[in-house]
Protein backbone atom coordinates (compact mmCIF):
# COMPACT_ATOMS: atom_id res chain seq x y z
CA UNK A 1 0.00 0.00 0.00
CA UNK A 2 2.61 2.36 -1.11
CA UNK A 3 1.63 5.74 -1.81
CA UNK A 4 1.48 6.16 -5.55
CA UNK A 5 3.42 5.48 -2.48
CA UNK A 6 7.54 4.03 -2.21
CA UNK A 7 8.67 -0.60 -1.08
CA UNK A 8 15.99 -10.44 2.08
CA UNK A 9 18.28 -13.50 2.35
CA UNK A 10 17.90 -15.53 5.53
CA UNK A 11 20.16 -16.23 8.44
CA UNK A 12 21.27 -19.87 8.23
CA UNK A 13 20.15 -20.87 11.70
CA UNK A 14 17.05 -18.74 11.76
CA UNK A 15 13.50 -19.92 11.41
CA UNK A 16 11.84 -19.45 8.08
CA UNK A 17 8.20 -18.75 7.31
CA UNK A 18 8.53 -20.76 4.14
CA UNK A 19 7.92 -23.80 6.38
CA UNK A 20 5.00 -22.03 8.06
CA UNK A 21 3.12 -19.63 5.81
CA UNK A 22 1.41 -17.80 8.68
CA UNK A 23 4.09 -16.49 11.03
CA UNK A 24 1.53 -15.17 13.48
CA UNK A 25 1.25 -18.68 14.88
CA UNK A 26 4.29 -18.39 17.05
CA UNK A 27 7.33 -16.22 16.44
CA UNK A 28 10.73 -17.58 17.25
CA UNK A 29 13.69 -15.62 18.53
CA UNK A 30 16.23 -14.40 16.04
CA UNK A 31 19.57 -12.84 16.66
CA UNK A 32 19.87 -9.26 15.55
CA UNK A 33 22.51 -8.53 12.98
CA UNK A 34 25.48 -6.66 14.21
CA UNK A 35 29.24 -6.79 14.60
CA UNK A 36 30.79 -10.21 14.38
CA UNK A 37 33.26 -11.07 17.17
CA UNK A 38 36.84 -10.57 16.13
CA UNK A 39 38.55 -12.72 18.78
CA UNK A 40 40.66 -15.71 17.86
CA UNK A 41 38.27 -17.94 19.81
CA UNK A 42 35.57 -17.55 17.20
CA UNK A 43 34.34 -21.04 16.20
CA UNK A 44 35.29 -22.36 12.81
CA UNK A 45 32.70 -21.92 10.10
CA UNK A 46 30.34 -24.78 9.41
CA UNK A 47 30.77 -26.74 6.19
CA UNK A 48 29.13 -24.98 3.27
CA UNK A 49 26.42 -26.47 1.13
CA UNK A 50 24.87 -25.43 -2.19
CA UNK A 51 24.49 -21.67 -2.71
CA UNK A 52 26.82 -21.02 0.23
CA UNK A 53 24.37 -22.20 2.92
CA UNK A 54 25.65 -24.05 5.95
CA UNK A 55 25.34 -27.79 5.64
CA UNK A 56 24.00 -28.31 9.13
CA UNK A 57 23.60 -31.86 10.46
CA UNK A 58 20.08 -33.25 10.71
CA UNK A 59 18.16 -32.10 13.76
CA UNK A 60 14.69 -31.31 15.00
CA UNK A 61 12.46 -29.21 12.73
CA UNK A 62 13.13 -25.49 12.90
CA UNK A 63 10.52 -23.58 14.90
CA UNK A 64 8.09 -21.49 12.97
CA UNK A 65 8.03 -17.73 13.31
CA UNK A 66 8.74 -14.41 11.63
CA UNK A 67 11.67 -14.07 9.34
CA UNK A 68 14.79 -12.59 10.89
CA UNK A 69 16.78 -9.91 9.17
CA UNK A 70 18.79 -10.67 6.03
CA UNK A 71 22.05 -12.54 6.44
CA UNK A 72 24.23 -11.27 9.24
CA UNK A 73 25.95 -8.17 7.95
CA UNK A 74 29.64 -7.59 8.43
CA UNK A 75 30.32 -3.93 9.27
CA UNK A 76 33.43 -4.03 7.11
CA UNK A 77 31.43 -4.91 4.00
CA UNK A 78 29.49 -2.40 1.88
CA UNK A 79 26.20 -3.61 3.41
CA UNK A 80 27.50 -3.31 6.98
CA UNK A 81 25.42 -3.19 10.12
CA UNK A 82 25.16 0.59 10.45
CA UNK A 83 22.17 2.32 8.89
CA UNK A 84 24.19 4.79 6.81
CA UNK A 85 26.43 2.19 5.21
CA UNK A 86 27.62 2.59 1.62
CA UNK A 87 24.75 0.69 0.01
CA UNK A 88 22.06 2.44 2.04
CA UNK A 89 23.53 5.85 1.22
CA UNK A 90 23.36 5.12 -2.49
CA UNK A 91 19.84 3.68 -2.18
CA UNK A 92 18.67 6.64 -0.10
CA UNK A 93 19.96 9.13 -2.67
CA UNK A 94 18.41 7.10 -5.53
CA UNK A 95 14.99 7.00 -3.85
CA UNK A 96 15.11 10.62 -2.75
CA UNK A 97 15.96 12.12 -6.13
CA UNK A 98 13.53 9.79 -7.95
CA UNK A 99 10.68 10.84 -5.63
CA UNK A 100 11.71 14.45 -6.15
CA UNK A 101 11.41 13.86 -9.90
CA UNK A 102 8.03 12.12 -9.56
CA UNK A 103 6.71 15.18 -7.76
CA UNK A 104 7.53 17.31 -10.80
CA UNK A 105 5.48 15.30 -13.28
CA UNK A 106 1.96 16.68 -12.56
CA UNK A 107 3.27 20.25 -12.61
CA UNK A 108 5.24 19.69 -15.82
CA UNK A 109 2.29 18.09 -17.61
CA UNK A 110 -0.13 20.79 -16.49
CA UNK A 111 2.15 23.67 -17.42
CA UNK A 112 3.26 22.13 -20.71
CA UNK A 113 -0.16 21.16 -22.02
CA UNK A 114 -2.13 24.18 -20.85
CA UNK A 115 0.69 26.48 -21.93
CA UNK A 116 0.46 24.96 -25.40
CA UNK A 117 -3.25 25.73 -25.56
CA UNK A 118 -4.43 22.16 -24.96
CA UNK A 119 -7.74 21.57 -23.15
CA UNK A 120 -7.76 20.87 -19.43
CA UNK A 121 -8.97 17.33 -20.11
CA UNK A 122 -5.64 16.56 -21.81
CA UNK A 123 -3.89 16.90 -18.45
CA UNK A 124 -6.15 14.26 -16.93
CA UNK A 125 -5.59 11.93 -19.87
CA UNK A 126 -1.83 12.40 -19.66
CA UNK A 127 -1.80 11.64 -15.93
CA UNK A 128 -3.97 8.58 -16.57
CA UNK A 129 -1.51 7.47 -19.26
CA UNK A 130 1.18 7.62 -16.56
CA UNK A 131 -0.80 5.96 -13.72
CA UNK A 132 -2.55 3.31 -15.83
CA UNK A 133 0.56 1.38 -16.90
CA UNK A 134 1.91 1.66 -13.36
CA UNK A 135 -1.17 -0.07 -11.93
CA UNK A 136 -1.39 -2.68 -14.71
CA UNK A 137 2.27 -3.64 -15.14
CA UNK A 138 3.42 -3.54 -11.51
CA UNK A 139 2.50 -7.25 -11.11
CA UNK A 140 4.79 -8.13 -14.01
CA UNK A 141 7.44 -5.92 -12.47
CA UNK A 142 7.32 -8.06 -9.33
CA UNK A 143 7.93 -11.27 -11.28
CA UNK A 144 10.73 -9.68 -13.31
CA UNK A 145 12.40 -8.39 -10.14
CA UNK A 146 12.43 -11.94 -8.74
CA UNK A 147 13.82 -13.35 -12.00
CA UNK A 148 16.48 -10.76 -12.81
CA UNK A 149 17.13 -9.19 -9.35
CA UNK A 150 15.48 -5.98 -8.14
CA UNK A 151 18.59 -3.84 -8.68
CA UNK A 152 18.79 -4.66 -12.39
CA UNK A 153 15.11 -3.98 -12.92
CA UNK A 154 15.29 -0.65 -11.06
CA UNK A 155 18.23 0.45 -13.19
CA UNK A 156 16.33 -0.53 -16.37
CA UNK A 157 13.32 1.38 -15.04
CA UNK A 158 15.41 4.50 -14.48
CA UNK A 159 16.81 4.26 -18.00
CA UNK A 160 13.26 4.08 -19.39
CA UNK A 161 12.07 7.02 -17.30
CA UNK A 162 15.15 9.05 -18.15
CA UNK A 163 14.57 8.47 -21.87
CA UNK A 164 10.90 9.41 -21.73
CA UNK A 165 11.54 12.57 -19.68
CA UNK A 166 14.45 13.62 -21.92
CA UNK A 167 12.35 13.33 -25.09
CA UNK A 168 9.52 15.30 -23.48
CA UNK A 169 12.01 17.96 -22.39
CA UNK A 170 13.16 18.43 -25.97
CA UNK A 171 9.59 18.28 -27.32
CA UNK A 172 8.26 20.99 -25.00
CA UNK A 173 11.37 23.12 -25.33
CA UNK A 174 11.26 23.17 -29.14
CA UNK A 175 7.54 23.49 -29.78
CA UNK A 176 4.12 22.03 -29.24
CA UNK A 177 4.32 18.19 -29.15
CA UNK A 178 1.32 16.22 -30.44
CA UNK A 179 -0.90 14.80 -27.72
CA UNK A 180 -0.34 11.21 -28.82
CA UNK A 181 3.38 11.66 -28.23
CA UNK A 182 2.81 13.11 -24.75
CA UNK A 183 0.47 10.23 -23.87
CA UNK A 184 2.87 7.62 -25.23
CA UNK A 185 5.89 9.02 -23.39
CA UNK A 186 3.86 9.36 -20.20
CA UNK A 187 3.01 5.67 -20.57
CA UNK A 188 6.72 4.86 -20.85
CA UNK A 189 7.25 6.66 -17.53
CA UNK A 190 4.41 4.62 -16.01
CA UNK A 191 5.93 1.34 -17.21
CA UNK A 192 9.26 2.43 -15.73
CA UNK A 193 7.60 3.12 -12.39
CA UNK A 194 5.94 -0.32 -12.53
CA UNK A 195 9.31 -2.00 -13.07
CA UNK A 196 10.91 0.05 -10.30
CA UNK A 197 8.40 -0.12 -7.47
CA UNK A 198 8.34 -3.87 -6.61
CA UNK A 199 12.10 -3.99 -6.02
CA UNK A 200 11.99 -1.27 -3.37
CA UNK A 201 10.49 -3.60 -0.76
CA UNK A 202 13.14 -6.31 -1.09
CA UNK A 203 16.06 -3.89 -1.41
CA UNK A 204 15.51 -2.18 1.95
CA UNK A 205 16.33 -5.32 4.01
CA UNK A 206 19.41 -5.94 1.86
CA UNK A 207 20.93 -2.51 2.45
CA UNK A 208 20.10 -2.11 6.15
CA UNK A 209 20.08 -4.45 9.12
CA UNK A 210 17.62 -2.12 10.90
CA UNK A 211 14.65 -2.37 8.53
CA UNK A 212 12.23 -0.26 10.56
CA UNK A 213 14.70 2.58 10.96
CA UNK A 214 15.52 2.49 7.25
CA UNK A 215 11.82 2.61 6.35
CA UNK A 216 11.27 5.52 8.72
CA UNK A 217 14.15 7.51 7.19
CA UNK A 218 12.87 6.79 3.68
CA UNK A 219 9.36 7.83 4.71
CA UNK A 220 10.62 11.15 6.04
CA UNK A 221 12.48 11.69 2.77
CA UNK A 222 9.36 10.80 0.76
CA UNK A 223 7.30 13.35 2.68
CA UNK A 224 9.87 16.08 2.15
CA UNK A 225 10.22 15.32 -1.56
CA UNK A 226 6.43 15.29 -1.98
CA UNK A 227 6.53 18.93 -0.93
CA UNK A 228 9.81 19.92 -2.58
CA UNK A 229 9.22 18.37 -6.02
CA UNK A 230 6.05 20.29 -6.97
CA UNK A 231 7.38 23.50 -5.40
CA UNK A 232 10.62 23.30 -7.39
CA UNK A 233 8.74 22.47 -10.59
CA UNK A 234 6.39 25.41 -10.10
CA UNK A 235 9.29 27.80 -9.57
CA UNK A 236 11.14 26.42 -12.60
CA UNK A 237 8.08 26.82 -14.82
CA UNK A 238 7.87 30.43 -13.70
CA UNK A 239 11.45 31.26 -14.67
CA UNK A 240 11.89 28.87 -17.61
CA UNK A 241 9.41 26.42 -19.18
CA UNK A 242 7.84 22.98 -18.94
CA UNK A 243 10.73 21.69 -21.03
CA UNK A 244 13.15 22.78 -18.31
CA UNK A 245 11.09 20.90 -15.72
CA UNK A 246 11.24 17.72 -17.78
CA UNK A 247 15.00 18.20 -18.21
CA UNK A 248 15.34 18.38 -14.42
CA UNK A 249 13.05 15.36 -14.15
CA UNK A 250 15.27 13.38 -16.52
CA UNK A 251 18.33 14.35 -14.46
CA UNK A 252 16.79 12.91 -11.29
CA UNK A 253 16.30 9.53 -12.97
CA UNK A 254 19.86 9.58 -14.29
CA UNK A 255 21.19 10.24 -10.79
CA UNK A 256 18.98 7.47 -9.37
CA UNK A 257 20.20 4.96 -11.97
CA UNK A 258 23.86 5.79 -11.33
CA UNK A 259 23.43 5.41 -7.57
CA UNK A 260 21.74 2.03 -8.00
CA UNK A 261 24.52 0.93 -10.36
CA UNK A 262 27.14 1.84 -7.75
CA UNK A 263 25.49 -0.31 -5.07
CA UNK A 264 27.35 -3.54 -4.31
CA UNK A 265 24.91 -6.11 -2.97
CA UNK A 266 26.03 -9.57 -1.94
CA UNK A 267 24.22 -12.28 -3.93
CA UNK A 268 21.14 -13.65 -2.19
CA UNK A 269 20.68 -17.46 -2.05
CA UNK A 270 17.47 -17.23 -4.11
CA UNK A 271 19.06 -15.16 -6.90
CA UNK A 272 20.24 -18.32 -8.67
CA UNK A 273 17.22 -20.46 -7.83
CA UNK A 274 15.52 -22.37 -10.62
CA UNK A 275 12.60 -20.42 -12.07
CA UNK A 276 9.39 -21.58 -13.64
CA UNK A 277 7.51 -19.89 -16.43
CA UNK A 278 6.43 -16.28 -16.09
CA UNK A 279 2.80 -17.26 -15.51
CA UNK A 280 3.81 -19.98 -13.04
CA UNK A 281 5.76 -17.48 -10.96
CA UNK A 282 2.84 -15.06 -11.01
CA UNK A 283 0.55 -17.84 -9.77
CA UNK A 284 3.13 -18.90 -7.18
CA UNK A 285 3.21 -15.33 -5.88
CA UNK A 286 -0.56 -15.46 -5.48
CA UNK A 287 -0.25 -18.70 -3.48
CA UNK A 288 2.34 -17.09 -1.22
CA UNK A 289 0.00 -14.13 -0.82
CA UNK A 290 -2.98 -16.28 0.18
CA UNK A 291 -0.90 -18.40 2.56
CA UNK A 292 -0.44 -15.52 5.04
CA UNK A 293 -3.69 -14.55 6.70
CA UNK A 294 -2.29 -11.36 8.21
CA UNK A 295 -1.02 -10.24 4.79
CA UNK A 296 -4.12 -10.83 2.70
CA UNK A 297 -6.27 -9.68 5.60
CA UNK A 298 -4.64 -6.25 5.73
CA UNK A 299 -4.63 -5.84 1.95
CA UNK A 300 -8.29 -6.91 1.67
CA UNK A 301 -9.23 -4.33 4.31
CA UNK A 302 -7.02 -1.77 2.64
CA UNK A 303 -8.78 -2.10 -0.70
CA UNK A 304 -11.95 -0.88 1.05
CA UNK A 305 -9.95 1.84 2.81
CA UNK A 306 -8.36 3.01 -0.42
CA UNK A 307 -11.68 3.13 -2.24
CA UNK A 308 -13.84 4.70 0.49
CA UNK A 309 -11.34 6.84 2.42
CA UNK A 310 -8.10 7.60 0.58
CA UNK A 311 -9.80 7.90 -2.82
CA UNK A 312 -12.36 10.61 -1.95
CA UNK A 313 -10.15 12.38 0.59
CA UNK A 314 -7.79 14.18 -1.81
CA UNK A 315 -10.28 15.52 -4.41
CA UNK A 316 -12.86 16.53 -1.78
CA UNK A 317 -10.24 18.27 0.33
CA UNK A 318 -9.02 20.15 -2.75
CA UNK A 319 -12.53 21.27 -3.73
CA UNK A 320 -13.84 22.24 -0.30
CA UNK A 321 -10.70 24.05 0.87
CA UNK A 322 -10.20 25.88 -2.43
CA UNK A 323 -13.84 26.99 -2.56
CA UNK A 324 -13.90 28.03 1.08
CA UNK A 325 -10.42 29.45 1.66
CA UNK A 326 -8.66 29.76 -1.71
CA UNK A 327 -6.00 27.77 -3.56
CA UNK A 328 -3.24 29.22 -1.38
CA UNK A 329 -4.86 27.72 1.70
CA UNK A 330 -5.08 24.34 0.00
CA UNK A 331 -1.38 24.44 -0.83
CA UNK A 332 -0.63 25.32 2.77
CA UNK A 333 -2.69 22.39 4.07
CA UNK A 334 -0.86 19.98 1.78
CA UNK A 335 2.44 21.29 3.13
CA UNK A 336 1.16 20.77 6.69
CA UNK A 337 0.15 17.22 5.76
CA UNK A 338 3.68 16.63 4.51
CA UNK A 339 5.08 18.02 7.75
CA UNK A 340 2.85 15.57 9.62
CA UNK A 341 4.32 12.74 7.54
CA UNK A 342 7.78 13.83 8.63
CA UNK A 343 6.66 13.76 12.27
CA UNK A 344 5.14 10.29 11.82
CA UNK A 345 8.34 9.01 10.22
CA UNK A 346 10.47 10.44 13.03
CA UNK A 347 8.17 8.84 15.59
CA UNK A 348 8.59 5.49 13.84
CA UNK A 349 12.36 5.94 14.18
CA UNK A 350 12.04 5.81 17.97
CA UNK A 351 9.11 3.50 18.74
CA UNK A 352 9.53 -0.29 18.48
CA UNK A 353 6.09 -1.73 19.26
CA UNK A 354 5.93 -5.45 19.92
CA UNK A 355 2.86 -5.71 17.65
CA UNK A 356 3.58 -3.25 14.80
CA UNK A 357 0.36 -3.71 12.81
CA UNK A 358 -1.76 -3.18 15.90
CA UNK A 359 0.26 -0.08 16.79
CA UNK A 360 -0.15 1.29 13.29
CA UNK A 361 -3.90 0.65 13.38
CA UNK A 362 -4.20 2.56 16.66
CA UNK A 363 -2.85 5.65 14.87
CA UNK A 364 -5.38 5.55 12.01
CA UNK A 365 -8.34 7.16 13.86
CA UNK A 366 -6.42 10.44 13.52
CA UNK A 367 -7.17 10.29 9.78
CA UNK A 368 -10.89 10.27 10.62
CA UNK A 369 -10.37 13.45 12.66
CA UNK A 370 -9.13 15.30 9.56
CA UNK A 371 -12.16 14.11 7.57
CA UNK A 372 -14.64 15.21 10.22
CA UNK A 373 -13.23 18.71 10.75
CA UNK A 374 -13.35 19.23 6.98
CA UNK A 375 -16.94 17.96 6.78
CA UNK A 376 -17.97 20.30 9.60
CA UNK A 377 -16.45 23.34 7.87
CA UNK A 378 -14.11 24.16 10.74
CA UNK A 379 -11.75 27.19 10.60
CA UNK A 380 -8.49 26.95 8.71
CA UNK A 381 -6.25 26.45 11.81
CA UNK A 382 -8.38 23.46 12.84
CA UNK A 383 -8.17 22.05 9.30
CA UNK A 384 -4.39 22.43 9.47
CA UNK A 385 -4.27 20.55 12.77
CA UNK A 386 -6.34 17.78 11.20
CA UNK A 387 -3.96 17.52 8.23
CA UNK A 388 -0.97 17.38 10.57
CA UNK A 389 -2.53 14.49 12.50
CA UNK A 390 -3.58 12.66 9.32
CA UNK A 391 -0.13 12.95 7.76
CA UNK A 392 1.57 11.67 10.91
CA UNK A 393 -0.83 8.76 11.35
CA UNK A 394 -0.54 7.63 7.73
CA UNK A 395 3.26 7.79 7.80
CA UNK A 396 3.47 5.81 11.05
CA UNK A 397 1.14 3.12 9.70
CA UNK A 398 3.11 2.83 6.45
CA UNK A 399 6.42 2.36 8.27
CA UNK A 400 4.88 -0.35 10.50
CA UNK A 401 3.32 -2.08 7.49
CA UNK A 402 6.40 -1.91 5.25
CA UNK A 403 8.69 -3.19 7.99
CA UNK A 404 6.34 -6.06 8.82
CA UNK A 405 6.11 -7.20 5.21
CA UNK A 406 9.86 -6.95 4.64
CA UNK A 407 10.74 -8.95 7.76
CA UNK A 408 8.04 -11.65 7.64
CA UNK A 409 7.81 -12.53 3.94
CA UNK A 410 10.41 -14.87 2.40
CA UNK A 411 12.82 -12.86 0.24
CA UNK A 412 12.24 -14.97 -2.87
CA UNK A 413 8.54 -13.98 -2.86
CA UNK A 414 8.80 -10.43 -1.53
CA UNK A 415 8.87 -8.59 -4.86
CA UNK A 416 5.76 -10.36 -6.16
CA UNK A 417 3.80 -9.94 -2.94
CA UNK A 418 4.70 -6.26 -2.77
CA UNK A 419 3.52 -5.91 -6.37
CA UNK A 420 0.09 -7.35 -5.45
CA UNK A 421 -0.10 -4.82 -2.62
CA UNK A 422 0.80 -1.86 -4.84
CA UNK A 423 -1.50 -2.92 -7.68
CA UNK A 424 -4.53 -3.32 -5.42
CA UNK A 425 -3.91 -0.02 -3.65
CA UNK A 426 -3.44 1.97 -6.85
CA UNK A 427 -6.52 0.57 -8.56
CA UNK A 428 -8.85 1.10 -5.61
CA UNK A 429 -7.59 4.60 -4.78
CA UNK A 430 -7.95 5.57 -8.45
CA UNK A 431 -11.51 4.21 -8.52
CA UNK A 432 -12.36 6.10 -5.34
CA UNK A 433 -11.04 9.34 -6.75
CA UNK A 434 -12.93 8.89 -10.00
CA UNK A 435 -16.25 8.31 -8.22
CA UNK A 436 -15.78 10.93 -5.48
CA UNK A 437 -17.09 13.79 -7.64
CA UNK A 438 -20.31 12.16 -8.89
CA UNK A 439 -21.13 10.71 -5.45
CA UNK A 440 -20.45 14.07 -3.72
CA UNK A 441 -22.80 15.77 -6.20
CA UNK A 442 -25.49 13.22 -5.43
CA UNK A 443 -25.29 13.11 -1.62
CA UNK A 444 -23.15 16.13 -0.72
CA UNK A 445 -19.41 16.42 -0.06
CA UNK A 446 -19.73 16.80 3.76
CA UNK A 447 -21.93 13.71 3.94
CA UNK A 448 -19.43 11.71 1.88
CA UNK A 449 -16.59 12.80 4.16
CA UNK A 450 -18.55 11.71 7.25
CA UNK A 451 -19.18 8.34 5.59
CA UNK A 452 -15.45 8.06 4.86
CA UNK A 453 -14.69 8.78 8.53
CA UNK A 454 -17.10 6.02 9.57
CA UNK A 455 -15.43 3.57 7.17
CA UNK A 456 -12.04 4.66 8.55
CA UNK A 457 -13.11 3.72 12.07
CA UNK A 458 -14.60 0.46 10.81
CA UNK A 459 -11.28 -0.45 9.23
CA UNK A 460 -9.50 0.22 12.53
CA UNK A 461 -11.97 -2.06 14.34
CA UNK A 462 -11.39 -4.85 11.79
CA UNK A 463 -7.59 -4.51 11.94
CA UNK A 464 -7.58 -4.67 15.74
CA UNK A 465 -10.25 -7.37 15.86
CA UNK A 466 -8.54 -9.79 13.46
CA UNK A 467 -6.33 -12.01 15.62
CA UNK A 468 -3.62 -12.79 13.00
CA UNK A 469 -3.17 -9.06 12.40
CA UNK A 470 -3.46 -7.85 15.98
CA UNK A 471 -1.14 -10.47 17.47
CA UNK A 472 1.56 -10.55 14.81
CA UNK A 473 4.79 -9.73 16.60
CA UNK A 474 7.78 -7.76 15.46
CA UNK A 475 10.40 -10.00 13.83
CA UNK A 476 12.88 -11.25 16.40
CA UNK A 477 10.48 -11.31 19.36
CA UNK A 478 9.65 -14.59 21.02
Amino acid sequence: MEKPTEPAPLSDAACDTRTSPDPSRGPAPASAPGRSPRSSSRPAPAPRGPHGLSAAPPGPPAPTGPLPALPPLDPDRPGGAGLWNRNFRYFFVARTVALFGDGMIPVALTAGLLGAGRPASSVGFALAAWMGPLAVFVLFGGVLADRFTPRRMMIIADVLRWGGAAVLAVAFATGNPPLWAVYALSSVAGVGAALFQPGVASTVPRVSADVQRANAVLRVSEALMAMAGPAFAGALVGIASAGAVYAANATTFAVSGVCLFLMRLAPAPHDDAARGTFVAELVDGWREFRARSWLWGVIAVWTVYGFAVLGPMLPLTAVLVTEGHGSGAYGMLMAVNGAGSVVGGLLALRLRPAHPLAAGAVALPLVAVSLLVLALGMPLPVLAAGQLLAGGAAAFWLVMWSTTVQTHVPPEALNRLHAYDVAGSLLMVAAGRALAGPVAEAVGAPELLVAAAVVNMGVVVVLLGARPIRRLKRAGLA
